[in-house]
């Protein structure tokens, strides 16, 4: 059985009409990465922040299932929703620069979510941190927890974030593009880290990202979204051998050659764009009059 399970999920914003996502299903095990790719604004970290809760206030699930564990979390009364959700999921964010409070230390911007939702006492919290830390191969982990975020490097308080992510053992984890604010070297590093940390506790990772490169590294299977609808998914073999949908295909040669820097960038053909318009459009009128 699935850890995750999305059936149809809707979301629109509030008061307009307009549709966010559209009829969006997905399903992933427990120990199974999944990668979620498309351009800006497909949809992707919409479909993370439906999942835990933290929709801007300006959006509205609008109808469909989320399921964690068997249980489907609209279906909750909001606090207790959010009890579930903090104690099964977790997030790790793009830009650890801005998910970092600069004003605390980093030992509460782990404990607390521990102490808070867990009901763990504070000095279990803290050594757990301490362990998090230490797992995520940060040295001196003590000298850390009494850190402010400026007093650390970029790839460090990306560690912690992902320390931070993991230390409650949450069975489900959202990596929204974990690696953007990072340099080349520093983002390998972290790609690494986070797989095996996913493998090490057999976490349900869901991996939004835009570079197909890091989903051939890290997933098993992806879902390929446009305006908000999936148009493909598949397993990561499967789409590198012969992608499923023309838009997908199309991404897939506008990818650059790392191994030929000199090759031409191939951009997505305008009649592939249009054709996948005209999707999106036809699921907004079926989805209306339905």
């Amino acid at each position: 059985m699935s850890y995750l399970h999305i059936e149809n999920l809707t979301v629109g914003l509030k008061g307009t009409g307009d549709r966010l996502l559209r009829g969006v299903s997905l399903s992933v095990d427990a120990g199974e990465v999944m990668g979620l790719v498309g351009e800006s604004g497909a949809g992707k970290s919409m479909i993370g922040k439906a999942i835990l809760g933290i929709l801007p206030r300006s959006a509205e699930v609008l109808g469909g299932v989320i399921e964690m564990d068997g249980e489907n979390l609209l279906a909750l009364p909001p606090r207790l929703r959010r009890q579930r959700i903090g104690a099964k999921a977790a997030l790790i964010p793009q830009d650890p620069l801005t998910a970092l409070n600069p004003s605390r230390r980093i030992a509460p911007q782990i404990t607390d979510r521990l102490v808070d939702i867990l009901g763990w006492d504070k000095a279990r919290a803290r050594d757990r941190a301490r362990e998090s830390l230490a797992e995520v191969q940060i040295p001196d982990p003590d000298r850390v927890l009494r850190c402010y975020p400026h007093e650390l490097s970029g790839g460090m308080r990306q560690r912690i974030l992902i320390a931070s992510a993991f230390a409650a053992e949450p069975k489900l984890i959202v990596a929204d593009e974990p690696t953007t604010a990072l340099d080349v070297t520093v983002q390998k590093q972290i790609l690494r880290l986070i797989r095996d940390m996913q493998a090490r506790h057999n976490t349900a990772l869901l991996f939004v990202t835009h570079d197909l490169g890091v989903v051939a590294k890290i997933c098993q299977k992806m879902t390929v979204l446009y305006g908000g609808m999936v148009l493909e998914q598949t397993d990561v073999r499967s789409f590198f051998k012969a992608p499923g949908h023309p838009y997908s295909a199309a991404l897939l040669a506008a990818t650059p050659r790392h191994d030929d820097p000199a090759a031409s960038l191939t951009p997505v053909p305008d009649h592939v764009v249009q054709a996948v318009r005209a999707e999106v459009a036809a699921a907004d009128r079926m989805q209306r009059h339905g």
